[in-house]
């Protein structure tokens, strides 16, 4: 229970980051389309929004990414503890038998 309270938080904090960024990106594509200086000037808007449209897959792909490797990571961890707890108790098993504590 409390590994998916875990990975819940996790998915809100990297929705809370995203959803800053974004802002940050929006921000910062407001302020290039309007100069300071009052003269209109040529911009290709198709251009900037397909590139900001493009980082925030790039985004999304990174952070799926990392997530997926991490659970494998993690996966791959837990089965290396349990072989290493089965192998404890095989262990001992084979000392009892050698000690004549058990037939």
């Amino acid at each position: 229970m409390r590994e998916i309270s875990r990975i819940s938080g996790r998915l809100r904090l990297a929705a809370f980051i995203s959803s800053i960024s974004l802002l940050l990106i929006s921000a910062y594509s407001d302020d290039l389309s309007t100069p300071k200086n009052g003269t209109k000037e040529e911009h290709h808007s198709g251009t900037k929004g397909s590139t900001v449209a493009l980082i925030c897959l790039l985004l999304v792909v990174v952070t799926l990414l990392s997530f997926f490797l991490f659970k494998i990571w993690q996966k791959k961890k837990r089965e290396e503890q349990y072989a290493r707890l089965l192998k404890l108790f095989e262990e001992d098993d084979e000392l009892e038998l050698e000690l004549g504590l058990r037939d």
